[in-house]
């Protein structure tokens, strides 16, 4: 099957390791001075290494890779230890992945075991999540700054997933533009750059609770619906990768295949 999964760049890898103790699945492992992913069934896919890399060598792609088990995944999770459980648990919650969430809790009230109890709070990367790291950015000023008058280019309302209705007529033979929150924020120029032409979709892969939901009415946009086109737009922080993610399981469960044109924005608001 094709499903999203981690890709190593074997030229950018310097085998630092610290990949490692962030896959609490433990599909990784350094094999002569590289990380490696040893196993299909072990990698989720959903890129929780990937902000650990400080040589940017992970990435995710789809690509034929065998299905993803939680029960064989569990037996590791559940030999190294409490704290390993809780953080897989937690890794989970924090992709939406209720179903795993689910199965994994039920595996461990089968073995006798006991069920971490996650607050709202600890909803949050290992380690302290790269997208909420407090950072000042230095911009260009202009001393004396020329009034521009900037035109929208938005061509629908509601832009919110939450609050948009899958059935919405301007969908028919829709280009559309599915942006995470914080995007229009970092890039100064997204009306003119991304916005015209297109209808628009904006969510937070990271922080909205309802992403099951997400998933269940985009796919039902994607299957009543002739879309032209889809583009995506987020931040570099790793926890955005979730939008990409999102828009392949609704595409999925619509049974549809697309090509997406995903781009990603820095926090000092450049394309990557």
């Amino acid at each position: 099957m094709k499903r999203q999964i981690i890709r190593i760049d074997e030229d950018k890898c310097n085998g630092c390791g610290l990949c490692i103790p962030n896959c609490p699945e433990g599909a990784l492992q350094i094999i002569d001075g590289k990380a490696r992913l040893i196993s299909d069934l072990f990698c989720d896919g959903l890129g929780a290494c990937i902000g650990y890399c400080p040589e940017n060598a992970i990435t995710t792609e789809e690509r034929e890779a065998e299905p993803y088990n939680e029960a064989k995944v569990m037996v590791n999770i559940i030999a190294a230890g409490p704290n390993t459980i809780k953080a897989h648990l937690k890794h989970l919650l924090e992709h939406g992945e209720f179903g795993l969430y689910q199965k994994a809790k039920d595996i461990l009230t089968e073995k006798g075991l006991p069920i971490p109890e996650i607050k709202e709070t600890d909803q949050t990367c290992a380690g302290g999540c790269p997208g909420s790291a407090a950072q000042a950015i230095e911009t260009m000023s202009t001393t004396n700054p020329v009034p521009v008058n900037i035109q929208s280019h938005l061509r629908q309302w509601p832009i919110q997933l939450q609050l948009i209705n899958p059935n919405a007529a301007y969908f028919d033979n829709a280009d559309l533009l599915i942006a995470a929150d914080c995007v229009p924020f970092a890039f100064a120029n997204f009306h003119e750059y991304y916005v015209k032409g297109k209808i628009v979709i904006t969510f937070c892969p990271k922080l909205d609770q309802t992403i099951p939901q997400y998933i269940e009415k985009l796919a039902r946009i994607f299957s009543t619906h002739a879309i032209k086109s889809i583009t995506i737009v987020r931040m570099e922080v790793p926890c955005c990768g979730g939008t990409e993610i999102i828009i392949r399981r609704a595409l999925e469960q619509a049974g549809k295949f697309m090509k997406i044109n995903v781009n990603v924005i820095s926090i000092k608001g450049e394309i990557l």
